[in-house]
């Protein structure tokens, strides 16, 4: 199965490919320029308005994909970075035992590849919570752009090192907190990234699952369950489904902040 990265190299201006997984993806014409999207200030690091030029130059490739299908997998060959555009995606490793671990969820502006670039290969699966749009950035041009000027691959480095930071905020998030202080914690940071893209950070839909909340936070399912009915129930959220409303972020915020028992 050829993955959405493998497909790039195929594509010609203004031509749509499929890949051989009927409605995997798309892959279509060149994306809008960095200076003219309006979610440049969440994938790109701060600062770099001056910058914008040099960003352009990197002609990005608009790739769509479906709902539950796959944007890469685990051993495809790395030769592009993604930033969401539009949807969501969830990011897996599959345990040697074959079991899914939830490693990631990512919205609009936020970036995703950079698990391929030390071997050349991607450690990790891809796949749409929801339709989306992402933006394709072939690495070798990534590469290109930041020999010829030092600031743009100062600017690289920011960006990777922004990831790295997110990925050890997860660690201890699974690693010092009780079960309630996970899902707690969970939900406060989703409120913070949907209020910095100007969405409501006190209702949104929940694109996850009980049970992928669960792997990610490494939580069972009955525990996902059972807290969002005792936080329903203690007034801190409103649940309708997958919609949820915070009713207590201070409360919530209190709760993540307290000492286990």
């Amino acid at each position: 199965m050829a993955s959405v990265a493998a497909l790039q190299s195929t594509v010609s201006d203004g031509n749509v490919v499929r890949s051989f997984k009927p409605a995997l993806a798309e892959v279509g014409r060149r994306a809008p320029a960095c200076s003219a999207c309006s979610l440049r200030t969440h994938c790109l690091p701060a600062g770099v308005e001056e910058m914008l030029g040099e960003f352009d130059r990197l002609q990005a490739t608009r790739v769509r994909i479906h709902k539950a299908d796959t944007l890469y997998r685990a051993g495809d060959r790395f030769d592009a970075i993604y930033a969401v555009r539009s949807g969501s995606c969830k990011t897996i490793i599959l345990s040697e035992e074959g079991h899914e671990q939830v490693t990631g969820y990512q919205m609009p502006g936020e970036i995703l590849g950079f698990d391929g670039i030390d071997s050349g290969f991607h450690g990790s699966q891809v796949i749409a919570l929801e339709d989306s749009e992402l933006c394709a950035l072939r690495f070798e041009e990534v590469e290109r752009l930041a020999h010829q000027s030092p600031a743009f691959q100062h600017n690289m480095y920011r960006l990777l090192s922004r990831e790295v930071a997110r990925d050890r905020r997860i660690m201890l998030l699974l690693g010092g907190l009780r079960a309630e202080q996970r899902l707690a914690a969970f939900l406060l940071d989703l409120a913070h990234r949907y209020q910095a893209r100007g969405y409501s950070s006190c209702e949104f839909i929940l694109r996850m699952t009980r049970e992928e909340i669960g792997s990610f936070l490494g939580l069972k399912l009955e525990t996902v369950s059972r807290l969002f009915s005792r936080f329903h129930h203690d007034g801190l959220i409103q649940v309708q489904g997958r919609v949820v409303k915070l009713l207590d972020r201070n409360g919530l915020q209190r709760l993540v902040g307290s000492t286990p028992q």
